[in-house]
């Protein structure tokens, strides 16, 4: 997605070989003509699938997941990664390793909106190494839902989890895939 990949070039900062912050339009502070654009392709690239739900993980997924529901006019649904008071009893729970925070999260989410008979979209921020992609399809699973596909925004390519990802044989779609941070530079495949 060109639109995505110059925004990445003009406001994306590499911090080393392995982190990209994106926080000026994705993850703190969001561009919602960006996250418009980046709903409107995520529907074209799964045109085909039948989806009845957006699964996403709080909180940078929301906004992409919030955008390509309204155009599919369907809800999301987003896994907590901390409990909460109000979702304690009946929830899926799944175990994650975050790359960026270097630490384990128990992300969950309500069995009251994901069921057996949905059709799920998972969308998330970033693919590393493909941890909290596959703690959402744990949890799709533990719905008995079918997954439609995995919608990404940036996948670092040169990190595991795509190639982990798209082995299982679901639809995998990254809008903006880094082949690179080496030496600063953003490069992308």
């Amino acid at each position: 997605m060109q639109l995505l990949q110059q925004k990445i070039r003009e406001e994306g900062r590499v911090l080393s070989n392995e982190v990209l912050k994106v926080d000026s339009f994705l993850n703190h502070q969001i561009d919602p003509q960006l996250m418009q654009e980046i709903g409107l392709e995520f529907v074209r690239r799964f045109e085909s699938k039948e989806i009845t739900k957006i699964v996403t993980l709080e909180s940078s997924g929301i906004a992409p997941s919030v955008m390509t529901a309204l155009q599919l006019q369907v809800p999301v649904v987003f896994a907590r990664k901390r409990k909460s008071l109000t979702l304690k009893d009946d929830v899926y729970v799944s175990e994650v390793y975050s790359f960026t925070k270097q630490e384990k999260n128990e992300i969950a989410m309500s069995k009251n909106y994901v069921t057996a008979d949905d059709h799920v979209l998972i969308i998330d921020d970033f693919l590393a190494n493909g941890e909290a992609a596959f703690g959402l399809i744990d949890l799709v699973n533990q719905a008995g839902a079918v997954i439609s596909g995995i919608g990404i925004v940036i996948e670092k390519s040169f990190q595991p989890g795509g190639d982990r990802l798209r082995e299982t044989g679901l639809q995998v779609e990254a809008l903006a895939r880094i082949a690179s941070l080496e030496n600063g530079e953003v490069s992308f495949l």
